[in-house]
C-alpha cells in the first residue's frame, strides 16, 4: 500500500505500487509543458512522468504526514563525489550537467541497450513510493520517491540464465564532481545486488522526489533505491548497469570489507564501527527509535535470505 497521511509508520506500512502524481501535476511541479522543457537538466520532449492508478488509496499530495521535509531530504545527505560534509552535495552539485544523459545496460543479457533518459522516461511509467531510508551512520528519513521498479528495465534486456548479479556504476566526471579529485575512494562509485534482490518489486529506479525532478544532490537524473539496505547501497547518478555471473565489486565493501559487507542489509544486531545499529535517529526530531531488521521490510524481502547467517553474510 502507499503510505499517505498516516500518523505512524509500522513494518506493515511499506509502499508498493501506488497511484502516480499524475502527468499534469508532475509536469506542473517541474515547470514543464507537454512540448517539453527541462526536468533536472534533462529535456523531456514528448515524455510522460506518468500516472499509475491503484484502488484503495486516497488521492492528494504524494507526501504523507510522516515524510521527512523536502528541504531536509535535499540538504542533508551523503554524496562523496561532491564532498564529505552533509552540506556539500547541495552546495556543489548544481554544477553537474545531467543533459544529455544515458544509461548503458549490458553484460549477461540477450538485449543490451544504451538508453537516453528521454527513452527511459518514455518507456516506463512512474509511481509514488514512500520508503524509509536508513543510513549506516544511524540517521534515517522517510522519502516520497517517484520512480519505477528496476525489474521492468531488467526484463526488457532479458537476463541470461547464467546472470546472478547486477552491477551499477556512477558517473565519473571530476571536472564537475570535485570529490572525485580526492583519493578518498576508488572512483567511479560502484555497487551491486544479487539478481533476485534487483528483481524484487521494492527495488526502485528513482527519477524524482515528492513529485519534483530528482535534484542533483540526491542523485539526478536517475538513482537506485533499495529500502531494506543501508543508504550507501542506493547508488546515485547511474550511467551503467551490468548483469554478471560473479559477484561484482562494490565501493565501500572494497574500501573496508570487514565493516561494509556486500549485502549491507539493515540489521540492528550487527554493529558497524563506530556505529551501533540498534537505534536510529530520524532527521528532524532526532529522537531515537529502535532499528527494525531489513528496515521494516522483512515481510517483503526476508525470504531471499533464508538459510543465510546474517551476521556472517552481512
Amino acid at each position: 500500500m502507499l503510505i499517505r497521511h498516516k500518523p505512524e509508520l509500522t513494518e506493515h506500512q511499506v509502499t508498493g505500487p501506488g497511484p502516480g502524481t499524475g502527468r499534469r501535476h508532475l509536469l506542473r511541479a517541474a515547470g514543464l509543458t507537454a512540448a517539453g522543457m527541462v526536468l533536472g537538466g534533462t529535456a523531456l520532449a514528448g515524455s510522460e512522468l506518468a500516472e499509475t492508478a491503484a484502488a484503495g488509496t486516497s488521492a492528494g499530495s504524494p507526501r504523507g504526514k510522516t515524510s521527512t521535509p523536502y528541504r531536509s531530504i535535499t540538504t542533508y545527505n551523503n554524496f562523496y563525489e561532491f564532498g564529505t560534509s552533509k552540506a556539500d552535495p547541495a552546495a556543489y552539485a548544481g554544477q553537474l550537467v545531467t543533459h544529455p544523459w544515458s544509461v548503458t545496460i549490458g553484460g549477461a543479457c540477450h538485449k543490451p541497450a544504451v538508453l537516453a533518459m528521454e527513452d527511459i522516461l518514455r518507456r516506463w511509467k512512474t509511481e509514488d513510493r514512500i520508503y524509509r531510508h536508513r543510513c549506516v551512520e544511524g540517521w534515517s528519513m522517510v522519502i516520497p520517491w517517484v520512480g519505477f521498479p528496476l525489474t521492468r528495465l531488467l526484463k526488457q534486456v532479458e537476463p541470461l540464465g547464467s546472470a546472478r548479479f547486477v552491477a551499477f556504476q556512477t558517473l565519473l566526471r571530476p571536472s564537475q564532481m570535485p570529490g572525485q579529485r580526492s583519493a578518498l575512494l576508488d572512483w567511479p562509485y560502484r555497487e551491486g545486488l544479487r539478481l533476485d534482490e534487483a528483481m524484487n518489486d521494492l527495488t526502485l529506479l528513482a527519477v524524482g522526489i515528492d513529485g519534483k525532478a530528482l535534484p542533483n544532490q540526491d542523485g539526478a537524473p536517475i538513482r537506485l533505491v533499495v529500502p531494506w539496505k543501508y543508504g550507501f547501497k542506493s547508488i546515485k547518478s547511474i550511467v551503467r548497469i551490468t548483469l554478471t555471473e560473479a559477484q561484482p565489486p562494490s565501493t565501500w565493501n572494497t574500501y573496508a570489507p570487514t565493516e561494509y559487507g556486500f549485502y549491507s542489509n539493515v540489521n540492528p544486531n550487527v554493529s558497524r564501527t563506530p556505529w551501533s545499529q540498534r537505534l536510529e535517529h530520524p532527521v528532524g526530531d532526532w529522537l531515537p527509535r529502535e532499528t527494525k531488521l531489513f528496515n521494516g521490510y522483512a515481510a517483503q524481502v526476508a525470504g531471499m535470505y533464508a538459510g543465510m547467517d546474517l551476521r556472517r553474510d552481512f
